[in-house]
Order: structure tokens, then sequence, then C-alpha cells
């Protein structure tokens, strides 16, 4: 299967799972608001979600696919050996997860009471309340986390959509709870209400994706079976790969954590701000970053296995010309309009003008590190692939030391938006060591000819950026007006993007059909 199929499949049913999590962010915005209990869930609801994406979705994929994958090609294409490998992992992940589990239902106060704002953990019942949520959702971190191993096995077989569908099952669940606690009469008491369904909503999801997984296995022919836990020889090599890869895949997470913390000295709404830009900014980092990083790692192991240096090498050159082709024109455009989705999306209700209008100020800052979150995601797993996970732990040190010391000088002056630039500077410092890295090594290096394309990325990009720039204020009374006014200014927005970004891309020689034969070459 090509690099631009197998990219369009997970991005294909990740962008579902976003359209699904814009509208559930609409919904919040109105039925929730900024502040008070909107800032306690959203502290709640991040809790499990990082820890998820940060042990989960990336340190415990990163180093499972390679281990996974060495030991199907030695079999032949038998999934015996890998089977018994997923199951000696399984019998030792379940205990772990009960027991850091139970460590952290215990330890919520405290855990919430490090994170929470001055504006909430002054209000005592609005920090109880905080703590209730994180408790009835933190579940979902174990159940995804097993679903997760279960993702990763289809991922190695080359079965991504169900995979990239699983998500969308969350977003359903909290548009449920949404709808329901919209039928309420908008009181305090009323949005705590819709606080708690709404944690309940995420472990519940959690459930129906590990079943949902769980089915499509079976379906691919891998069946597992619980063992005694037993630290064996392979259990030992993941375990040695997953610690340095928490911190090497996971540097975006523990980023967010360092928000989290910075944020607690911020003003009470900054942490709903934060929540709703990100939104937008993972729309692209979902679809294009996780896609190409999920697509390009069990290619690129299958071909360092095989000792096919020139393939992995063009593999990797797609994949970084293909992430900065579709990543680069959409953070100008979010740079140059975020403010307009964000009045478009999420005014309204509970959630005023003056809400979305700093919202979409830190969109803005977010989406200036949105290429450098997408190209570490391509990068990192050329490291992985040679089960080299040390490497991504010195780079990502690095970009979170040069985080901190940007949002201590940063924050106190903008506040949430500086977080968000602080954020951008660490991603580009981490892509940049790693870039230096690998072509010191040898690994990987910018050929003259994929430069080029860049720079004429980089330019098609700047040109759309500048007609956004002026077509932007003749649709002011539309972003906050109708439902139908709104769609058809963001619409027009899109579209006009887009038209022009082509026609450069054209024009320049970005997009031809050679560059499109090249990139549909089979990888693996």
């Amino acid at each position: 299967m090509s690099l631009i199929k197998n990219v369009g499949t997970i991005g294909g049913l990740t962008a579902v799972s976003r359209v699904f999590g814009f509208a559930r962010d609409m919904l919040l915005a109105r039925v929730l608001g900024a502040g008070g209990v909107a800032d306690a869930w959203q502290l709640a609801f991040q809790l499990p979600n990082i820890f998820r994406r940060l042990f989960a979705e990336g340190a415990f994929s990163q180093a499972f696919v390679p281990l996974f994958n060495r030991r199907y090609k030695e079999d032949g294409g038998d999934l015996t050996d890998a089977r018994h490998f997923s199951e000696e992992v399984l019998a030792v992940l379940i205990p772990i997860l009960i027991v850091f589990s139970a460590v952290a239902l215990i330890a919520m106060p405290w855990i919430i009471g490090l994170f929470a704002s001055d504006a909430l953990s002054a209000d005592a019942s609005r920090f109880d309340l905080a703590v209730l949520m994180a408790r009835i959702a933190f579940p979902y971190l174990a159940l995804m986390s097993i679903a997760t191993l279960l993702a990763a096995v289809l991922n190695s077989l080359s079965r991504f959509a169900a995979a990239a569908a699983a998500p969308i099952m969350l977003n359903i669940c909290l548009i449920t709870a949404l709808i329901a606690g919209a039928t309420l009469d908008g009181s305090e008491e009323a949005r705590r209400t819709t606080g708690m369904m709404l944690a309940v909503a995420v472990s519940a999801s959690g459930l129906l994706q590990l079943v949902w997984l769980g089915f499509w296995a079976k379906r691919a022919g891998f069946r597992m079976s619980l063992r005694r836990p037993r630290i064996t020889p392979g259990v030992k090599e993941l375990g040695i790969l997953v610690l340095p890869a928490v911190f090497g895949a996971g540097v975006y997470q523990i980023s967010r954590f360092i928000d989290l913390f910075f944020l607690s000295t911020l003003p009470d709404k900054s942490i709903t701000f934060l929540a709703m830009a990100d939104r937008l900014n993972q729309l692209p980092l979902g679809i294009i970053g996780i896609a190409l990083g999920t697509a390009i790692l069990p290619s690129l192991s299958r071909f360092i296995a095989q000792g096919d240096a020139g393939g992995a090498f063009r593999l990797q050159s797609n994949a970084v010309e293909l992430a900065l082709l579709l990543t680069l024109p959409a953070a100008v455009a979010l740079f140059v309009t975020g403010s307009a989705f964000t009045r478009a999306f999420y005014t309204g209700g509970a959630y005023t003008l003056a809400d979305s209008l700093n919202t979409g100020a830190v969109v803005s800052a977010l989406v200036i590190g949105l290429p450098a979150y997408v190209l570490v995601k391509v990068l990192v797993p050329n490291f992985f692939a040679r089960k080299d996970t040390r490497t991504p732990v010195y780079t990502a040190a690095a970009g979170l030391a040069l985080n901190i010391v940007a949002n201590l000088l940063l924050v106190p002056r903008f506040g949430v938006v500086g977080l968000a630039l602080g954020g951008a500077i660490g991603a580009w410092s981490n892509c940049g060591l790693l870039y230096a890295i690998l072509m010191t090594k040898g690994y990987y290096h910018l050929t003259g000819l994929v430069a080029g394309r860049i720079a004429r990325i980089m330019l098609a990009a700047a040109l759309m950026g500048a007609v956004l720039w002026y077509a932007m204020p003749y649709g002011t009374d539309w972003y906050a007006g109708s439902v139908l006014e709104r769609i058809g200014a963001v619409a027009a927005l899109v579209a006009l993007g887009m038209a022009v970004f082509f026609a450069a891309a054209v024009a320049l020689k970005v997009v031809d059909r050679k560059t499109i034969d090249q990139l549909r070459r089979r990888p693996a």
C-alpha cells in the first residue's frame, strides 16, 4: 500500500473524528462557556487524555511496533511468535495499569491541586467537582492502553482503518452527554450535572473503543489469550525501549503537563482558551502528523530489518515532503485567520465574542509550531525503527528545557499566548536537533531536490497567507452572524485559501504528476 493511500486512510478517518471533535467543542462552548465549571472539566479531562497520548499512543506504539514486526518477519509472515509476544506484553500491562490507576485515583486531589488555577483552588465546591470528574474519567486511560496494543497490532498488519476510526467513539459519547446537558436550564447546578455526564462518557468511550478494536483484531485472525505475568526477554526489551520513549516520542504531551503548571498561574478561563485553540491546532496535527507517523513506522521497520537503506531513505524523504506540503499551508492559514475560525465556531451561548477573540490569538501562536510538531512525528520513527530510543530523549529534553525558559520569559508578559509561543519554540528546537542527528549519523538528509521543493512550498503558502490577510476583513460581520452566515464565511475562506495555494503550487511546480507518482510508490 502506498504512503499516500496509508496516510489517506488514517488521515481521512482522523478527519472525521476531528469534525466530531469540532461539534463537541462548539457544544461545549455554548453549554459550559469559559471559566468555572468549564475550567474544572478541561483539567479533569486533560489528565487521563495526556497520559493516554503520552504512554499509550506515544511511547508504547513507537516501541512495540518494531518488535512486533521483527517477530512477524522472522516467522515468515506467521503470527505465532508475534502473538505470543503480544500476550506476554498484555499479561504484564494489565497489573501495571491496575496499580497505576489505583494510585492515581487515591492521589487525585493532590494531582488536581498541582495543576489547578488559583481561581479553581479557591472555590472548594468546584475543586471537589474537578477531582470527582477526574476520578470518573481516569479509567479511560487503562482501557485505552489495552486498546492501543490492539491498534498497534492492526497497524503492524497494515490494517489502519479500525484504529483510526476508534477515536470517533469518544467524540460521539461526549456529544451525547452535551446534548443531554443542553436540555437543562443552564444554571450552575445544570453545568455541574453536565460535567459529571461528560466524565462518565469518557470512560464509556474507552470501553467501546476496546471492544471495537478487539473485534477487528479477531477479524484479522489475531486472537490473544490471558497469561500469567512474567518478565520475559521480549517484555524486558520492550520495557527498555518504552521508558525513554515516554520522553522521546511524547514531547508534545509532556509539554502539555508543563502548560498545565504554567496555566495554574494565569487568570480564570486561560485553560479553556488553550483547550479550545488546541482543537484547531490538533486538526492538521492529528490528520497529517499522526497519520504520517503511524503509516511510516511499520514500513521503515521492514526496510531497516531487510537492510534496504535506499528504501528507508526514499520513504523518509516522501514523508517529510508530504508533511510540509500539507502542514505549511494549514499553519499559515490558521495563523492569519485563527480569530475568524474561533468567532465562527465558538461564539454563542455562554461563550462570548471576547472569549472567541482571545482563543483566536492563542490559535495564531500555537500554529507557529505546527509544522515542527508534525516533522517530529515524521522523524522520530527513523530512530525507533532502529531501536534507538535514547537520541529522541536527548533532543526532547533540549526542546523542553528551551520551552520552559521561553515560558518563564513570555508567560508573565503575554499570558496564555506566551505559553503557546513557548511550546512552538520548544518544538522547533526538537525538530532541528532530530534532523541534525539523522544527518550526522547518515540516516537521512535533505537532497537539493527536496530542499528546493520545500522552499517552493513555503513561497506558495506565503502567497496564500497574503491573500487571506487582505480578504479576511470582508467577512467580519458574518463570523459571528447566523449559522448560514458563519458557514458561508468559513467556507469562503477555506475555498479561497485552497484555490490560491493550489494555483501557486502548480505554477511553482510543487504539485505535478512526477511528485504524485513518487509519493504513491509502494513503500513495502
